[in-house]
């Protein structure tokens, strides 16, 4: 039996990235489905978020999410450019958000079609894994390949429904919201809320009380 959960992600989220390509190593090894359920970064839902937070809290995460980085042995650095738009000496978010929406409209319109979590891994890892210009030249095109799509027409696709893709990606966080959490990442399984990217473990542990298989062949 297929076992199914749901992965609440971010692009701008360093601990998505850090989560989601050992979610996706679990979905390609067992016979298990994750459906991706993209969300605006709380610098969207936000915006004040990094001015109210502790002056130390920039600091230790950084630090953790490098170190986090090096335990895993998963490749990692600053993006460039950030998905977000911010002023670092006055942490206020700029009111055009051009990189994030179109990032965040791509892995929904990517999830449309049942492959979210292998784009959302893949361009993830040109944001975090040392890309410069991640959104330009060919880099996206590749992650939309190597998940099975083609980028001009998920472009396509977000030109044209733009509206109607923030409406389902709304309704990703109100459902996250809804199950008992806000934050990223969250995996939703058996209705049972999973924060953060030191829980992959546990998921599995979990799932393999519910049943997890090896896939096999």
């Amino acid at each position: 039996m297929t076992l199914s959960a749901d992965l609440y992600f971010s692009f701008r989220s360093p601990y998505s990235y850090l989560a989601i390509g050992r979610y996706r190593a679990m979905a390609e090894a067992y016979d298990l489905a994750i459906a991706l359920k993209p969300v605006y970064p709380l610098a969207i839902r936000q915006p004040d978020f990094f001015e109210r937070n502790h002056p130390n809290w920039l600091g230790y995460t950084l630090r953790d999410m490098m170190r986090v980085a090096q335990f895993h042995g998963i490749q990692f650095g600053t993006p460039r450019p950030d998905p977000i738009i911010q002023d670092m000496t006055t942490r206020q978010i700029a009111s055009d958000q051009p990189y994030i929406r179109r990032i965040t409209r791509l892995g929904q319109a990517a999830a449309r079609c049942g492959a979210g979590l292998v784009f959302a891994h893949e361009a993830a890892q040109l944001i975090w894994g040392g890309a410069t210009n991640w959104h330009e030249g060919d880099y996206l095109a590749g992650a939309a390949a190597r998940a099975g799509l083609d980028l001009a027409e998920l472009d396509a696709e977000v030109a044209a429904d733009a509206d109607a893709l923030d409406a389902e990606i709304a309704a990703n966080q109100a459902a996250l919201e809804a199950a008992g959490h806000w934050g990223v990442p969250t995996l939703v399984f058996d209705g049972e809320l999973f924060f953060g990217q030191d829980r992959v473990e546990m998921v599995q542990w979990r799932m393999e009380q519910k049943g997890l298989t090896l896939r096999h062949g």
